[in-house]
């Protein structure tokens, strides 16, 4: 029997980014459930999300919204079981469209290990010059 989903990024996770162009569009507004904020990276790639949650979890897909024209279009996804001394490994990579739309992306099967992790690197975007732009950022899955 499959556990129902559940949202995993909470108040309570730890969200780093390697860029932020203004206050206005700062890594707060990755989480604040408001589809009217975002983040927005200065230019240069890669650009990292770096996620800590607050107990282990095991996640099961990744819900991303991004404007379009400035979306990382090439994205490594990587776990690590502990958030003291973090040993990454390579979950997937996913390809997200150019488009404005909620995008979802199943998560391998293996990512049903725990996890405490979470490192998003997009290493391609579709801006000339680097920058993406994300309205909302979501893991879905489980807690043990």
């Amino acid at each position: 029997m499959e556990r129902p989903c559940k949202p995993l990024v909470t108040s309570d996770t730890k969200v780093k980014v390697s860029s932020t162009l203004d206050k206005t569009a700062g890594k707060k507004n990755l989480t604040d459930g408001n589809p009217e904020t975002c983040w927005t990276s200065q230019q240069g790639l890669p650009q990292i999300i770096h996620l800590v949650f607050p107990e282990p979890v095991c996640p099961m897909r990744l819900i991303l919204t991004f404007q379009g024209g400035f979306v990382g279009t090439q994205c490594a996804i990587d776990v690590a079981a502990s958030a003291l001394e973090p040993i990454w490994t390579t979950l997937t990579h996913i390809h997200p469209e150019d488009v404005n739309r909620r995008q979802i992306f199943q998560l391998p099967e293996d990512s049903s290990q725990e996890i405490q992790c979470m490192k998003l690197t997009f290493e391609r975007s579709s801006d000339f010059f680097g920058r993406i732009t994300l309205y909302e950022l979501q893991v879905e899955g489980w807690t043990p």
